[in-house]
C-alpha cells in the first residue's frame, strides 16, 4: 500500500506586497498542496493576483495586523483539514524552496512546530546588527529548559495539526510569533529549530522598527508573566525581600552603635519589604490561577 502524504498548506500574510507576491506563491505552490493568502487590507493589487494564481485569498476588509492574518490563515488552514501548516512572509525574504525541509522535520513526529532559524549552524541573514540582538533578547526571553529558541521572530514556521488544535491565540499584532512559542511550552508542544537564510535585498519592513520592536517586547513581557509568574513576578519579589532583610540588619546594626534610627536606610527596607511582598504574592495567586485554569481546559 503506498504511503499517505501529509496536505500540507502554505499560509502567507501579506499587506501591499503586489510587488513580491506572484513569485513567492508560484514558488510556495510548487512544495503545497494548497497556498493561502490573507490579504489583510492591502490597498493595492496583492489580493488579486495571488488569486488570480491559483492561491486561496481570505480578504480582512481593513488592515488588522500580522497576528490577526495570522489567525484568519490557521482556521481556514483548519477547515481544510492540512496535516501540515507552513507560514512564510510575503516580502521575499523567506526562500519557498526550504519548504520541503520543514516538512521532513516534522514528519518524523517528534516535534509540533518547526522554527527557521537564521542564528543557528547553517542558518544565516542579511539583517542589520541591531535587529539580529533584538531578536537575541527577545529570543532569551521566551526560552527556557524544555524549548531553547534562537530566532523567536521568524515568521517562516511549521506546525502539525495537533499544534493548531491545541493553540489559542489573542495577539493580532507582532507579538503573536512570542505569544506562539510561549503558549506552545505551557501546552507541551515540542519546538525544533531548522537553519534557514534570510534575505534583506531591500527594505522589507513595512512597519516602524521602533514601533515593531516595542510591540513585541509588551506583548513578550504580558504572555511571560502570565505564564511564567514565578519567574517574572516571584523572583524578583525573592530578591527584594533579600534586600529588605539586609536593610534591616543594617538600620539594627546602626541603631545598636548610635542609639540613633537612621530613616533613610529604614525607608529602603520598608519599600523593598513592601513591593517584595506583594510581588511574591502576585507570582503565588498567579500560578495557582493559571494552574486551576489549565486543568479545567
Amino acid at each position: 500500500m503506498a504511503e499517505l502524504k501529509p496536505s500540507v498548506i502554505v499560509c502567507i500574510p501579506a499587506f501591499n506586497e503586489e510587488k513580491e507576491i506572484a513569485r513567492v506563491v508560484l514558488l510556495a505552490s510548487r512544495y503545497a498542496n494548497r497556498v493561502i493568502v490573507c490579504d489583510d487590507g492591502s490597498v493595492d493589487m496583492t489580493g488579486d493576483i495571488a488569486q488570480g494564481l491559483g492561491a486561496l485569498v481570505v480578504h480582512h476588509e481593513r488592515n488588522q495586523g500580522y497576528g490577526a492574518s495570522l489567525k484568519s490563515l490557521f482556521d481556514k488552514a483548519k477547515s481544510l483539514r492540512a496535516d501540515i501548516v507552513v507560514t512564510l512572509d510575503a516580502d521575499g525574504q523567506h526562500d519557498p524552496s526550504e519548504i520541503p525541509r520543514f516538512v521532513e522535520r516534522l514528519k518524523k513526529d517528534d516535534v509540533d512546530i518547526v522554527i527557521g532559524s537564521r542564528f543557528v549552524d547553517g542558518g544565516d541573514s542579511e539583517a542589520p546588527r541591531w535587529r539580529k540582538a533584538g531578536i537575541r533578547v527577545i529570543s532569551g526571553m521566551v526560552s527556557n529548559g524544555h524549548s531553547k529558541i534562537t530566532d523567536a521572530q521568524s515568521g517562516f514556521r511549521a506546525y502539525n495539526r495537533w499544534a493548531l488544535d491545541v493553540l489559542t491565540l489573542s495577539e493580532d499584532g507582532m507579538g503573536l510569533s512570542t505569544e506562539i512559542i510561549v503558549k506552545a511550552d505551557g501546552a507541551g508542544l515540542k519546538i525544533a529549530e531548522i537553519p534557514i537564510h534570510v534575505s534583506y535585498g531591500m527594505d522589507t519592513s513595512s512597519e516602524n522598527p521602533l514601533v515593531h520592536g516595542l510591540d513585541v517586547f509588551l506583548t513578550t513581557f504580558k504572555h511571560l508573566s502570565i505564564h511564567r509568574p514565578l519567574l517574572f513576578y516571584g523572583l524578583p519579589g525573592g530578591i527584594l525581600l533579600c534586600g529588605a532583610l539586609f536593610f534591616w540588619v543594617w538600620a539594627l546594626e546602626l541603631f545598636r552603635e548610635t542609639q540613633a534610627v537612621n530613616t533613610n536606610i529604614v525607608l529602603l527596607a520598608l519599600a523593598a519589604s513592601v513591593i517584595g511582598f506583594m510581588l511574591l504574592t502576585t507570582s503565588i495567586l498567579l500560578w495557582v490561577l493559571t494552574g486551576l485554569i489549565r486543568e479545567k481546559a
